[in-house]
């Protein structure tokens, strides 16, 4: 007999963390603590700027959205949408990616753009009832994010 169970094997996984500059900047909010804090006791002041930076940074790695492939079904961030309904996905780079995020952006098109990231997929939503005409994702592999989708898409 036969497993019906659905194939749930994640063939694609990406966080869409911050750059290590975004990291820098984000953790610069310790020091600024730790001078606020600094004439009251400067050894509280290192310690609470330390935990602040670190806390930060943490939070923004921890927080980042995740785009996954799992399951026939394409995660980007908290939506999803299974790939039966999607269309023949592209993948960007370059100019061609940052056109596609501001003077090409699809303007009834569901969009998870993260700054920092330069590749971009784009994918058409064919469902009729629908009113997302494509979905935008930042990546850093459009051509693996591309390729999974694909592979998705042929085995339903």
């Amino acid at each position: 007999m036969q497993n019906p169970a659905q194939d749930t094997r994640e063939t694609y996984r990406e966080r869409l963390s911050p750059s290590l500059w975004m990291l820098v900047v984000i953790a610069l909010a310790g020091p600024m603590v730790a001078l606020v804090f600094a004439p009251v006791a400067a050894d509280a002041a290192a310690i609470a700027g330390a935990g602040v930076s670190l806390l930060l940074v943490v939070l923004a790695v921890v927080l980042a959205p995740v785009v996954r492939v799992r399951g026939g079904v394409l995660h980007a961030g908290r939506a999803h949408i299974d790939v039966r309904w999607l269309g023949e996905p592209e993948g960007f780079t370059g100019q061609d990616a940052h056109d596609r995020r501001t003077r090409d952006i699809a303007r009834d098109g569901w969009h998870l753009i993260r700054g920092g990231i330069d590749g971009l997929v784009v994918v058409p939503v064919i469902d009729p009832a629908d009113p997302v005409s494509s979905w935008s994702i930042s990546t850093r592999t459009p051509d693996r994010l591309r390729a999974a989708i694909l592979t998705a898409r042929a085995g339903r």
